[in-house]
């Protein structure tokens, strides 16, 4: 790789992993805000750490194989057409990388009897035997303290 490849591969890892949307309970999207959501009570019953896989959203293998075409591309076709190739691989790696999160898996028993799991980014810490409050619409919820 020459020296415009590796600042440009880290630059496209930083617009990335500035797409990325939070996936925690105390974060609303703009499409949420003043929108009318429905609200369930429970208590906590089970709380497990889990693994949020990164986003596979195609920005960083575009981004990585315009800058492996540019960077491998200087006086030759294949020389492009293979960094072109090798860019997109390594930019969807460090797309799916910079976006992984880690997560909380809280199974919830709701105040009407039925059993629920919700997973969302591990921000906000719960303890079996807690109370909260389920805030969601259109299948979207989160869990935050009651």
């Amino acid at each position: 790789m020459n020296r415009i490849a590796i600042p440009a591969l880290l630059l496209a890892s930083m617009v990335v992993a500035g797409c990325a949307s939070s996936l925690s309970g105390d974060t609303y999207t703009r499409d949420q805000a003043r929108r009318e959501m429905s609200i369930r009570f429970g208590t906590i019953q089970s709380v497990r750490e889990v693994k949020i896989e990164g986003t596979k959203s195609h920005i960083g293998t575009a981004a990585g194989a315009a800058i492996g075409g540019l960077a491998g591309g200087q006086g030759s076709t294949a020389g492009a057409i293979a960094g072109a190739v090798a860019g997109g691989l390594a930019g969807a790696m460090i797309e799916e990388g910079v976006t992984r999160d880690t997560g909380t898996e809280l199974t919830i028993k709701l105040d009407t009897g039925n059993t629920i799991s919700i997973v969302q980014s591990g921000d906000e810490k719960f303890t079996v035997g807690e109370r909260v409050r389920l805030v969601g619409s259109s299948g979207n919820t989160r869990v935050t303290r009651e």
